[in-house]
């Protein structure tokens, strides 16, 4: 079974869609375009009916549905059903999901509530914005980071991790652990900023590693025809 993008033109550069229920690591440089493909997809499945949730520790539901604004594929509407759930960390909703009360606040407790909060509320599809979140929750333990990476590859659901990268060649655990790795590029190109997208890796799929060029309008982030070499 694959899940669709929502992203126009990738779905093509992937076999049809992403094989579901596997994790994926979405990477690339500030203002690539992450956070426009992340939306995108969870708007997606909000579309299809499924389950949704968006784990943010850099921007409040407020200041992504004002990003999002300039868009028509309605993440603000998809936010106010009950088809996707925003949780920032930092809000008291989020501490009370990932820092729960007493004195054991270990990583495994913290592991565990967010894979069991997926698990049961049967959530379909899942963004977690980003690297950095292991950071806060597993205090940059690499054994606990593989834990981590190794319980959402096991949740029931299709996970995006957003990684903060400018290197594409420059691989991290996650990189490694994930089913499938995309890369956001940004070019300084006759006297402006292109936009590119690359499939690194996607794990049961014929991939072409290959960049495509990408354009954002009214619908968001479409792609386009391959970069000339």
């Amino acid at each position: 079974m694959r899940v669709s993008s929502g992203v126009s033109g990738f779905d093509d550069l992937v076999g049809g869609g992403m094989p579901a229920k596997r994790l994926y690591v979405l990477s690339g440089p500030p203002g690539s375009g992450k956070t426009t493909f992340s939306t995108q997809f969870l708007v997606e499945g909000a579309r299809q009916g499924e389950s949704c949730l968006f784990v943010s520790m850099h921007e409040s539901r407020d200041d992504i549905v004002d990003d999002m604004s300039g868009y028509e594929f309605g993440f603000d509407r998809a936010v106010g059903s009950d088809r996707l759930t925003f949780v920032d960390v930092f809000s008291s909703e989020g501490k009370r999901l990932f820092r729960p009360p007493g004195k054991h606040h270990d990583s495994s407790s913290l592991i565990n509530r967010l894979t069991g909060f997926i698990d049961s509320n049967g959530i379909d599809r899942v963004i977690v914005d980003s690297t950095m979140l292991l950071e806060y929750l597993l205090a940059d333990a690499e054994n606990t980071t593989i834990q981590f990476l190794t319980s959402l590859k096991r949740a029931d659901a299709t996970v995006v991790l957003i990684s903060e990268m400018t290197d594409p060649s420059a691989y991290a655990d996650e990189h490694y652990l994930a089913h499938g790795v995309v890369f956001m590029h940004n070019f300084l190109e006759n006297g402006g900023m292109q936009r590119g997208v690359q499939v690194l890796k996607m794990r049961g799929t014929r991939i072409d590693t290959d960049i495509y060029d990408i354009s954002f309008g009214a619908d968001g982030i479409s792609v386009g025809t391959k970069r000339r070499a």
